[in-house]
Formats: C-alpha cells, structure tokens, sequence
C-alpha cells in the first residue's frame, strides 16, 4: 500500500532528509586519492550519531556497513573496505539516516582527482537524468511519467538503464511502495498524489545495461566492466510539484 504522509510525517522525513543532506556535504572534502572507503564509512557514521539520527542501512537485512560505496564499474552496494580511491576513479556513495523513526535516501557520484571525459560525461547525463524524472514529480501524473522520462534521456546519450535495481517510497520502512523503475511507458503505474515521498535514482553504464552481483552477496558490477553512476534524491510529492527532502 502506498502511504500518504501526514504533517507530522513530511516534517520529521524533512529533518532525516537534511541529515543525509549534510552527511554528504560532510563527506565531500575526503573524498580524495588514498583515503580507504572503511574510512569514509567511519567518518560517516560518526557524523550521522552526532545529528540525533542512526544510520539506516548498517544491518539492514544483514548489510555491514553505514554506508554504500560503488567505484567505478560497482553499480550499487559496495562495501566500505581498506581499499583507498585513486586518482581516476568514480565513487557512489549512498547515505541512508533514519531520524525519529523516519529514513532519508540519497546517493550522488563524485569524482576523484581527475577523471577522463567519458566519466564526467556519465555523471552530468545521469545527474541530469534524475532531473528529467523529477520534472514529472507532480500530483495527476503516473510513476511511468518519472520512469519514462529517465530511460528516454538515457537513450540519447546511450547509457545503459540498469532495469533490475529500482527507486522506491520512503517513510517508517526505508524501502517502501511504490517501485519507481528508471525505464517504462508514460502514464503507467500508480497514480502520484500529493503527500506521497518516493527516492528517484537513476543508475546509468556508459556501456551494458547488464549486471551482476559479486559473491560477497551485496556489490553489483556492470557485466563489461564498464564505469556506473548513481544519483537520486528523496522527495515529497506537494500539490504543485516536488520538493527536495535529501537537498539545502
């Protein structure tokens, strides 16, 4: 069942949401060649217990860490280790918080030092393409209208639309209903009203689409070994429109 949230909800989903917000900022100036994604994840963590809130994903169905952390060809839900970023690389990193009761999502892709250009174009197009979805964020319009928009942008930049991992409806549960796929048909799927709060999160190859999940049961990599990014945002669905819950 998709959940409307009352004003008590959307204000404490607000408070989780800044959380994330600024554990990202917090993260920005370490994200740098040599530091290890163990370290980052401490750091994190550290930051996210100090704002009041705990974070979501650390045991979430078994998950080990606060954070996820994808480099380069790892799509989504890599696992903060003593591997370090190097010059070169991408890096995804996914912040969950969940403040009184309630979760915020977000997830954006950062470059390390200097990256070639087929990276930086990856990550400006799949930016973008979060943007495009939420465009049609709106009460009246279908979950297909968000997943429709990001597939066709995708397309004209030939990116890859990663269909097995999807954005979702956040609330109490950090995964709730709605899916909210990165490809589809316009006017599809459930109907947006207003007080619904959903993550969008286009995960976007510069090659194949495909995937596939290594043996230590959570890090997803491109099946061609090709660079993935992730952004997404958490927002709340308002009578006129959309507004970012996971933003400034």
């Amino acid at each position: 069942m998709i959940k409307i949230k009352s004003d008590r909800e959307i204000e404490l989903l607000r408070k989780a949401g800044s959380i994330v917000y600024k554990t990202h900022q917090y993260l920005k100036p370490y994200i740098k060649s040599g530091i290890s994604t163990k370290k980052l994840d401490k750091l994190a963590e550290d930051y996210i217990i100090k704002q009041g809130a705990t974070p979501s994903c650390k045991g979430y169905e078994g998950y080990p860490a606060t954070l996820c952390i994808s480099i380069n060809e790892e799509v989504v839900h890599g696992i903060p280790s003593n591997r370090k970023l190097k010059d070169g690389d991408i890096v995804s990193i996914d912040v969950c918080a969940c403040y009184k009761g309630y979760h915020g999502d977000s997830a954006w892709t950062y470059a390390v030092g200097d990256i070639s250009d087929e990276k930086k174009s990856l990550m400006k197009h799949t930016e973008e393409a979060l943007f495009k979805g939420l465009e049609q964020v709106k009460p009246g319009n279908r979950i297909g209208d968000i997943s429709n928009s990001i597939e066709k942008y995708a397309n004209l930049y030939n990116l890859g639309v990663v269909k097995e991992l999807v954005g979702h409806g956040v609330g109490s549960c950090l995964h709730e209903e709605p899916d909210v796929p990165n490809y589809g048909k316009a006017n599809t799927g459930p109907l947006l009203k207003e007080g619904m709060v959903i993550a969008v999160e286009p995960m976007l190859n510069l090659g194949s689409a495909d995937i596939y999940m290594l043996d230590d049961g959570w890090t997803i990599i491109t099946d061609d070994n090709s660079p993935s990014a992730h952004f997404e945002h958490t927002v709340l669905v308002t009578k006129d429109g959309y507004e970012i819950l996971t933003g400034e």
